[in-house]
Formats: C-alpha cells, sequence, structure tokens
C-alpha cells in the first residue's frame, strides 16, 4: 500500500468506446441501447474469459484490466471478430463499430475502479483507432512483437490530451485476415462446375406471391443438386441475397462459385411469366437465357425445361429419364403443389407457430395428393424440428409420427434424401447407432449436395465416437452453405470438445448462440468447456442461462439428450456440468 492507502500495480489497460453513438442515438435511441447492451455483454464475456475483468463501463465506453499485455491484445482481437460477425446482420446505418485501445501502465486501484496515467493513455490510444480496430501503445507493442501471430502498422509519435510526453503508436491487424474488421475467408473453387440459384423476384407486385417465386427458387435447386457432377450452393446461403441487389461477382466471391443463376416471376391470374439466365461470374459473360410465358400447370415443364438448360450449359451429362429422381417423386397436382410451397414457406420460419402450419399444410398436401412423397419427407422433418427445437409437448410421439412419415416417404419413392436423414437421426436418439450411420451415408450418396445430409451425418458420426471424420463431415456442410444456420456450428463444436479441443469448440458454440440466444444446448456445452479450461466464473454463469431457459433443466435430461455409443462420454460430460452448477 502507499502512503495514501492505495494500492498500485501494472496493468494491461483495454479501453474501448463506439464511434458515431451520438448519430446512432439520434436516429434511433431504443435500439441503439438495445445493441449496446448486448454487445457490451459479449464484450463482458471474453473479458472474462481472458482473465481479465471489466472495471468501468459508463456511457459507451468500457474500460478493462487485464494482468497479462497478451491476453489483453488476445482478447481485443476476439472482440473486433465477434462484434463483426454480429454488424454482419445489421443495416449499416445500424452498425456498431467499436474502437479499442490496449495500454500498459502503472495504475492506482481504489473500490475496484483503476486511474492513473496508464488508463489516461489507453483511453487517448482508443481515440485515435478506428471502428473495428485496434490501436495499442509503444509499451504494449514492445512486450507482444514476437509472442502474437499479428501484424503491427508503425503509427508514429502521437502527442495526446494531457499526456506530456509523445505516445508512440502501433496499429493491429491479423496476419489472418486482411484486417480485423474483414472475417472473410476466400473459398476456392471445386473441381467441377460450381453454381449458386439465387431466389427469383417475386415481379408481381403482391407480397403474398413470395411463396411462389421462392418454391420455383427451391425446386431449381433440389433438381440440380443430386446431380454428382456439380456443386451447388444451398438454399440457405443463396436465399440470404433474397430482395437484395447484389452483383454476380460478389455472390460467386462470397459463396465459392463460379456461375450464378437468377430470373423473375411474375404471376397474374392463371398465366405466369418467367426469366432465367445463367452468368459466368468472372467474365459476366450471359451463357444462358430464357423467357417463358405459360399456364400456371404447366409450371413443372417449365422447371424440367430450365434444369435441363442449366446442365446442358454447364455441359454436365444427365443420365435420359432420370429429372423425376431428381426432383425427388414430386406431384403432377397444381394444387397440392400451392399448398405444398406454402408450407415450405411457413417451417423456414423457424419458429414453433409457423411449425406447426407447415405440419397443417403438409397434412392438406397429402390429402390432395397422398403420394406426393416429398410432402411425408417434409412432415417428417417438420415433426423431428419439433423435438430439435425443443417445441414438442411429446418427444416421443414426434418421433413415431416422423417415422411413420419418413417410412411412407420411402415406400412411394426411394430416391429421396430427405426420409433417411430423418430416420438416421431416429436411429441415433434409439441409440441404434449402425443404423443410424448406414442411413446418413445413404442419404449422402442420394444427393451429394445436400449440406444438412453431411451434417446430420456428422451428428451420428460424432455420438458414434468418430470425432475427426465428424469434423470433415462438417466442413463439407459448411462448403456447401456457407451461411450456415446456427446448429451447424452446435454440431461443430461437440467433436472439438470431446478432442478437447477447448478454443475451438468455444468458437463454435458461441457462434451457434449468436444466431440462436435461446438454443440450450451450446449454453450446456460452453459451461462443459469453461469448466474443463478452469473458467469457473464463466461456467456457472452459462449455466445460469440453461436454467433461465428452463428451470427444471438437470444432468439427467441432458444425459438423456446424450445417445453416446460410449457410455464413458456421457458420464465424462456430466460430470463437467456438475462441477459448473448443473444438478
Amino acid at each position: 500500500m502507499t502512503e495514501q492507502g492505495f494500492k498500485r500495480k501494472l496493468s494491461a489497460i483495454l479501453s474501448a468506446d463506439v464511434e458515431g453513438y451520438s448519430r446512432l442515438m439520434g436516429d434511433d435511441e431504443d435500439a441503439t441501447v438495445h445493441t449496446l447492451t448486448r454487445y457490451r455483454s459479449a464484450i463482458a464475456d471474453l473479458v472474462q474469459q481472458f482473465r481479465g475483468r471489466v472495471v468501468d463501463a459508463p456511457g459507451d465506453n468500457i474500460l478493462a484490466d487485464f494482468a497479462s499485455v497478451v491476453d489483453a491484445l488476445k482478447c481485443s482481437v476476439e472482440i473486433q471478430r465477434e462484434l463483426a460477425e454480429r454488424n454482419a446482420g445489421l443495416p449499416v446505418s445500424r452498425k456498431m463499430g467499436f474502437r479499442i485501445g490496449v495500454n500498459l501502465g502503472d495504475v492506482i486501484e481504489e473500490d475496484g475502479r483503476i486511474y492513473g496515467d496508464g488508463v489516461n493513455i489507453a483511453a487517448r490510444v482508443e481515440s485515435l483507432s478506428e471502428a473495428g480496430g485496434i490501436c495499442i501503445s509503444g509499451k504494449v507493442y514492445d512486450h507482444v512483437e514476437n509472442k502474437l501471430d499479428y501484424e503491427y502498422e508503425y503509427m508514429g509519435e502521437q502527442r495526446v490530451k494531457n499526456i506530456s510526453k509523445p505516445v508512440r503508436l502501433y496499429r493491429v491487424r491479423t496476419k489472418s485476415t486482411d484486417d480485423v474488421i474483414d472475417l472473410g475467408k476466400k473459398l476456392e473453387l471445386p473441381d467441377k462446375p460450381s453454381i449458386a440459384v439465387l431466389p427469383f423476384d417475386n415481379m408481381s407486385g403482391d407480397a403474398s406471391q413470395e411463396f411462389f417465386s421462392d418454391g420455383l427458387t427451391e425446386q431449381i435447386i433440389t433438381g440440380i443438386s443430386k446431380i454428382k457432377d456439380l456443386f451447388v450452393i444451398a438454399r440457405n446461403s443463396s436465399f440470404t441475397y433474397r430482395g437484395k441487389a447484389v452483383k454476380v461477382q460478389q455472390v460467386a466471391r462470397e459463396l465459392g462459385v463460379m456461375y450464378v443463376l437468377e430470373g423473375s416471376v411474375q404471376r397474374s391470374g392463371n398465366r405466369v411469366r418467367i426469366n432465367a439466365q445463367l452468368v459466368d461470374a468472372q467474365t459476366e459473360h450471359h451463357i444462358w437465357a430464357e423467357s417463358y410465358d405459360r399456364i400456371l400447370e404447366d409450371i413443372f415443364a417449365v422447371q424440367d425445361d430450365i434444369t435441363i438448360k442449366l446442365i446442358e450449359a454447364l455441359q454436365v451429362k444427365l443420365i435420359p429419364g432420370a429429372l423425376y429422381h431428381h426432383y425427388g417423386g414430386r406431384t403432377e397436382n397444381i394444387n397440392a403443389y400451392f399448398k405444398f410451397l406454402q408450407g415450405m414457406e411457413y417451417f423456414y420460419r423457424m419458429t414453433a407457430g409457423d411449425n406447426f402450419h407447415a405440419h397443417r399444410c403438409f397434412a392438406e398436401v397429402i390429402a390432395l395428393d397422398p403420394n406426393y412423397s416429398l410432402s411425408y419427407s417434409m412432415l417428417a422433418y417438420a415433426h423431428l424440428n419439433d423435438i430439435f427445437q425443443g417445441w414438442s409437448k411429446s418427444p416421443i410421439e414426434s418421433f413415431e409420427q416422423a417415422e411413420k412419415s419418413a417410412a411412407k416417404a420411402l415406400s412411394i419413392d426411394s430416391s429421396l434424401d430427405l426420409p433417411y436423414i430423418v430416420l438416421s437421426q431416429i436411429y441415433l436418439f434409439s441409440r441404434q447407432h449402425d443404423k443410424a450411420m448406414e442411413h446418413g451415408e445413404r442419404s449422402v450418396e442420394l444427393n451429394p449436395n445436400n449440406a444438412l445430409s453431411y451434417a446430420m451425418l456428422a451428428l451420428v458420426l460424432y455420438f458414434s465416437g468418430k470425432h475427426s471424420d465428424a469434423i470433415s463431415l462438417m466442413d463439407k456442410a459448411f462448403r456447401l452453405n456457407p451461411v450456415a444456420p446456427f446448429f451447424y456450428y452446435h454440431f461443430l463444436g461437440h467433436p472439438h470438445l470431446m478432442m478437447e479441443n477447448y478454443a475451438e469448440a468455444i468458437k463454435a458454440y458461441k457462434k451457434a448462440l449468436h444466431l440462436n440466444p435461446n438454443f440450450i444446448f451450446p449454453h450446456l456445452c460452453l459451461a462443459a468447456c469453461y469448466i474443463a479450461t478452469g473458467n469457473d466464473d464463466a461456467a456457472r454463469k452459462a449455466v445460469a442461462e440453461v436454467l433461465k431457459l428452463d428451470p427444471t433443466y438437470s444432468s439427467d435430461t441432458f444425459s438423456l439428450a446424450s445417445p453416446h455409443k460410449d457410455p464413458a462420454n456421457t458420464e465424462k460430460l456430466i460430470n463437467l456440468l456438475r462441477q459448473a452448477g448443473l444438478k
């Protein structure tokens, strides 16, 4: 203690604030406060993960200190990565960019707060950063120069307010990216023709007709995805461009494909006008284009023609007579088709209420056409979705209904891949691992471009103890579906957790929660990771989040939902969760 009764210490100080905060507040106070609250919580979690502590958080500013300057800088980089991912889903006008400054200096500590020139310099260093960027003082640079895999841009000696001597400054850039803000990873082109089918624009002037244009797009994706000599981006990723004015070069770069199909649909009464064009994204050359003006009942013939013309333009062979199987046993009943498309629209909204409406639509489709095998497949998938999302009041009954519908689909058309996916999960959770693997592998054989097949088979392999193989399959799933749904990241975290690659597991689970904060399982798995790495406080916080979502959740519940082939793996995770406070 000093003579004044204060405690002095050497600390690495992280200072962060929001660039353009006043503008954001002026535009929309409620939205800004909501975003700031979520971002500050994310920053606090990362500070704790890197063994630091938040000492103050006035307004839009955050101040944290660390015993290690290496931890402080690594935390700063992860903060900017995390916030960049969150900003990616916001309009440009609502993106919230933090500037970060890091300094190493002597500070005075009183009642948990810190003061002194070390803090002041950190704040000044931060003010010279840019949104999404990191600046460090020369003292920090001297300690981390050869310890971290980053690049440092010298900014010279800067005079800063209320500090007598100039401060040597550096801008931080990671070697794995062009800069801290850009998280994009260039995707290599596959060794076969690769294509993304963009959502066809609805030109009808009626938003209620979106289901029709979306359905046409999905049917085309379905039709070409089963062709082994093609590489086809998943619907989930293609549809992120829905309603956006984007250039084909951007789409090709972000999804890693050579060709892009785009088009429009205009429905008026009993007639439909469809325009489609295939573009070589490297040259912007239009390889093929066609316009169709038909009656609605001809929609199936139009789908066939577009698919055939695509295949011909891409110089891919298609066995004569095989087109039926590529579409998966579709209906010729136009009313059943429209009702099916409405069911798909509900299904993709991914809420409990919409999934209920999807059930109803698929049941109505079956009543209109009892031989429409794809409707049984989707009904089975909707039941499975109820279980995985926690919407089912009776998981056992939902499993039974899913199995019944999947079996019916296959009895009509054994070329469908989706029923095999559903059945693989049913066999997995009934602890029939070999049958689960057999059905999962069959789904991949039937549709080598279905990212969902790879993801679901990866889950089977994880619970079967084949962890490295599970990671390899998830890599394939992500490549086919670069803008992946939340559960892909959850599935990726599992094998990393079991292989004790905790940093990779934590990263994956956090991404899953970013996309779906109310998904209970990543919270549980994070708790296990944190306990295993000695971060007890974070583990207890994760368990607290679990109990907020489900106050009755217990280790016994987790055991029932963990069909490991080797019971020792289940026991290992339960022991970690009990240490984290789950009863």
